[in-house]
């Protein structure tokens, strides 16, 4: 077994518009095109750090980062802190860490950033591991509660959030409702779920996932095999993954065959630059 490869962790201190931030990330230099992870509501760069487990990419370059108001990361005014922020967010750490050409994975909420930033830069991506990301409206389970259960009080919103995500049927629910109020700052939570749904009712999404140039992926949970767009994305071209015992949370629920998944992806795109 080739040795760890570690990820050694950095601080970037940003300002986007007129808000402040402080990114707290882990990177890894290496050779080839670097892995760029973008993580969910309610979980942090930790939920990639595996990748040094993973050998086939024990040489690659690596950024994950904590997004403002999430983790470690620190932001001034966590009102700000919308889908097209963590956007312009994304392009901010990219430029800084000298990133040009990458291999994009995101999950849920960063998966729907990662799409926005693929959109908008369709030649710099490698390939893109969209892993249950929204990409149509029925994808809002989670963030249309800002709406279904609205609360005046943040906090009360994320305690009861978790409350109803971590009594669930679904696999992984109770294990990140646990920690969820210790990962996110609940003063976040409502902009950046109003954006998601916003986005996923009228964004178009799924064009726009449907004509990215990459090698694209869909990496969803077999509690989710239901999701009504499934065939369009594979009639078009997607390569979908289902995640074995899953639902929504791959990295919680069976890392091993996420790991594989976008192993895969990773190879096959480099094979045909």
């Amino acid at each position: 077994m080739s040795p760890v490869r570690k990820l050694e962790p950095f601080t970037l201190p940003l300002t986007v518009g007129e808000t402040r931030i402080e990114i707290s990330g882990l990177h890894r230099d290496g050779t080839g095109t670097p892995l760029v992870f973008l993580h969910g509501f309610g979980s942090t760069k930790e939920d990639y750090a595996d990748v040094v487990q993973q050998e086939p990419l024990a040489d690659c370059p690596v950024l994950a980062y904590d997004a403002p108001g999430c983790g470690a990361s620190t932001c001034t005014d966590l009102d700000a802190v919308s889908i097209p922020f963590l956007v312009s967010v994304a392009e901010q750490v990219l430029a800084a860490r000298g990133i040009d050409r990458f291999h994009l994975v995101g999950h849920s909420m960063g998966g729907l950033t990662a799409l926005l930033l693929a959109d908008s830069h369709p030649g710099r991506v490698a390939s893109f591991t969209n892993i249950e990301g929204n990409v149509a409206p029925e994808d809002c389970f989670l963030s249309r509660q800002i709406v279904t259960h609205s609360h005046d009080d943040p906090d009360e919103f994320l305690t009861r959030f978790a409350e109803r995500v971590g009594s669930s049927r679904f696999y992984g629910g109770a294990l990140y409702t646990s920690s969820v109020a210790h990962k996110v700052r609940a003063g976040a939570v409502r902009a950046i779920f109003e954006s998601m749904v916003d986005l996923s009712d009228h964004g178009k999404l799924l064009d726009r996932f449907l004509q990215l140039p990459a090698p694209k992926m869909f990496m969803y949970g077999e509690q989710n095999n239901t999701l009504s767009y499934l065939p369009t994305l594979a009639e078009g071209g997607v390569e979908l993954a289902e995640i074995e015992h899953c639902a929504h949370f791959p990295m919680y629920s069976n890392p091993p065959q996420m790991w594989a998944w976008i192993t895969d992806l990773v190879a096959h795109a480099d094979s045909r630059s």
